[in-house]
C-alpha cells in the first residue's frame, strides 16, 4: 500500500522538477586491538616474554572487521607500521580492501594510533606536540592525536579526531589510576580540537577512540563542554542485547564502557538512528579485551529531474 501511494503521489503532483533524496552511508568504527605487537603476554596459560600477538587472536579480529566492514576504521594499540601493513594485507587476501592507511607514532614507542580507510581523506594532521602541566613538570599526550578530514557524498566535510588516552596504570602514588594525567591529556586534546574546529568556524566533527574512562567521568566531561562552550555529546552505544560495555578487565572481572564517539551538535543529525552499535559476535573477547564500536553516517544526495 505504501509503495502504491508513493507512485500515485509522484504521478499526480504537478511538479516540473522532482527532487529525490538518496541515502548512502559511511560506516566509522573504533577498535582497540589489545597489543597487536610484540609484548610480554600469557599464551595458552604460559608466560611468553616478547611474544607477537597469537594468530588465533588476529584471526578473530579480522573476522570482526570483515563482518562489520567499516569504511573508516580507527585502531588503538597497533604496533609498528609493519604490523599495520600485515593486517591490511591479510584483510585484502580475505576480500576486504583498505586502500588508504595512516600510522601515527607518539611518545609511546610501543602502542600506536592507526587508521584503515576505504575512502581517501582530504587531509591528515598528526598532533604530536600536545602537552600539559603534570605536578612539577610537563608531559606530552602519550599517543598524540590524529586528525583526518573526510568529505561526504553530498559535498560537506567533517573532521575526525582519533585518540587513545592514558591507561590506568601508574607509577605515581600521588595519581592513583593515572586519573589526573588522563584528565590533563583530555584537556590538551580538547583544547586543540576547539582550536581546529570552533575557532576556525567548523562545527561538524567526531572525537573517536579509547578514552580509558567511563561516560560521566571528569575525563569525558572535558569533551562535552568547556566553560560555556558546548563541544559535543557522547553517542549512545549498545550491543544486540542492550548491553553497553566495551571493555572487559579480566583480572577484576569488570565490564566498562570506555570506547566510542563524541559528536558535535551540528553533526548529530548525520548519525543514523542517533546511536552506535557494539559488536557482540561470539568469541569476540578471544581476539581483544575491547569490543568494536561503530556508527553509520547518512550521506544524503539530492537528485533532480524533470517530471
Amino acid at each position: 500500500m505504501r509503495r502504491f501511494l508513493r507512485i500515485i503521489f509522484f504521478c499526480v503532483i504537478p511538479l516540473q522538477i522532482l527532487s529525490i533524496l538518496l541515502g548512502e552511508e559511511l560506516r566509522i568504527a573504533t577498535y582497540n586491538l589489545d597489543n597487536y605487537l610484540v609484548a610480554d603476554r600469557y599464551v595458552d596459560g604460559r608466560w611468553r616474554p616478547s611474544y607477537p600477538k597469537p594468530e588465533s587472536e588476529k584471526t578473530i579480529i579480522r573476522q570482526i572487521i570483515k563482518e562489520v566492514s567499516p569504511d573508516v576504521l580507527v585502531l588503538q594499540e597497533m604496533g609498528s607500521v609493519a604490523f599495520l601493513e600485515e593486517l591490511r594485507a591479510d584483510m585484502a587476501s580475505e576480500g576486504t580492501h583498505y586502500d588508504h592507511f595512516v600510522h601515527m607514532e607518539g611518545a609511546d614507542k610501543n602502542r600506536y594510533l592507526a587508521v584503515l580507510s576505504k575512502r581517501a581523506p582530504n587531509a591528515v594532521l598528526k598532533h604530536k606536540d600536545l602537552n600539559f602541566k603534570y605536578f612539577e613538570g610537563r608531559e606530552v599526550v602519550k599517543r598524540g592525536m590524529l586528525e583526518m578530514t573526510f568529505e561526504l557524498t553530498c559535498g560537506s566535510k567533517f573532521q575526525l579526531f582519533a585518540l587513545h588516552l592514558k591507561s590506568r596504570y601508574t607509577d605515581k602514588k600521588e595519581d592513583l589510576q593515572s586519573s589526573l594525567r588522563r584528565v590533563r591529556e583530555a584537556e590538551a586534546c580538547r583544547n586543540r580540537i576547539v582550536e581546529r574546529t570552533h575557532d576556525q568556524g567548523a562545527d561538524k566533527y567526531l572525537i573517536v577512540g579509547d578514552f580509558n574512562d567511563h561516560p560521566s567521568s571528569s575525563t569525558m566531561r572535558r569533551f562535552y563542554r568547556r566553560g560555556n562552550l558546548e563541544i559535543g555529546a557522547l553517542v549512545p552505544a549498545a550491543d544486540s542485547r542492550g548491553e553497553r560495555w566495551t571493555y572487559f578487565y579480566e583480572k577484576e572481572s569488570r565490564y566498562e564502557s570506555v570506547d566510542g564517539f563524541v559528536v558535535s551538535f551540528a553533526f548529530m543529525p548525520k548519525i543514523k538512528a542517533g546511536h552506535a552499535k557494539i559488536v557482540d559476535k561470539p568469541g569476540t573477547l578471544a581476539g581483544s579485551d575491547h569490543r568494536m564500536v561503530y556508527l553509520d553516517l547518512i550521506e544524503s544526495v539530492a537528485v533532480q529531474g524533470e517530471k
